[in-house]
């Protein structure tokens, strides 16, 4: 017999429990992730793992930055908040060396300003609110603050029933909210005048609702009816831009300028 017979055996048991606990990949198409699954661990939990695919573009409208260093960045503070950093300029060695902007910087300042102070909207979803109150009768820029004011999660937000625009995103997005009667978790849609909008049971005794409710930060304004026992309220009107309580000067007639170039 030949001296490497000995070398064409059948794998060990061993090794076929290695192939079998082998880490498996399977490609998430919608978010262009490829999600590797590991072995079991010595507990019986099982470790995933998301890692980016090459050529493709994952699609996000999470925000990806804190919501403070908006406010640094346009130098501003766009929420009116306490917690706001006291520093003025933008970040960086060259944070402090501001120009004097161009009419088109000024434009986008005006953009950036409006778009993150309701949560940082993505550029698609803001265009596409320009584009409406573009083809609407009326004002350009009293139509896009209509819109913007319009939506549920900007709704819970001046109702006071969360502290922030972020929470109140989360806040709907976990289904914690019901216009008419109905659950909504979608933060975008929009309320129409006269709609009845209702926190949970159970939402209305969350420490997140009872602290914005007892903060005296912002008050509700004049084109919103809220009952804070009840835990509901009504959208009155659409606001013009004088009526809502901006803590900052927003110049939505530069956004229009910008789009319109």
């Amino acid at each position: 017999m030949p001296k490497h017979k000995a070398l064409m055996l059948s794998p060990s048991k061993h090794e076929g429990e290695m192939r079998h606990h082998r880490p498996t990949a399977r490609i998430d198409r919608a978010v262009g992730m490829a999600i590797v699954r590991r072995p079991r661990g010595p507990h019986g939990a099982r470790e995933q793992s998301v890692l980016p695919v090459e050529g493709r573009r994952a699609k996000m409208t999470k925000r990806a930055e804190s919501k403070y260093k908006i406010c640094r960045r346009l130098g501003v503070n766009l929420w009116g908040r306490a917690k706001n950093p006291k520093r003025d300029y933008a970040p960086g060695q060259h944070g402090q060396r501001r120009k004097k902007p161009s009419d088109y910087g000024t434009q986008l300042f005006a953009k950036q300003k409006l778009k993150g102070y309701y949560g940082n909207i993505t550029e698609r979803q803001f265009g596409r609110y320009y584009e409406i109150a573009a083809n609407a009768k009326g004002d350009t820029s009293e139509n896009l603050i209509g819109l913007l004011e319009r939506r549920l999660d900007t709704v819970i937000y001046r109702m006071k029933f969360v502290p922030t625009v972020f929470a109140a995103r989360q806040f709907v997005s976990h289904g914690h909210v019901r216009v008419n009667g109905k659950r909504v978790t979608i933060p975008s849609y929009r309320v129409s005048d006269g709609d009845l909008v209702s926190l949970k049971d159970k939402s209305r005794e969350m420490a997140l609702v009872i602290g914005a409710q007892e903060s005296s930060e912002r008050e509700v304004p004049d084109y919103l009816e809220v009952n804070v026992n009840r835990g509901e309220g009504k959208f009155v009107r659409a606001p013009k831009l004088t009526d809502v309580p901006y803590p900052v000067q927003m110049e939505p007639n530069l956004v229009v300028e910008y789009y319109s170039r």
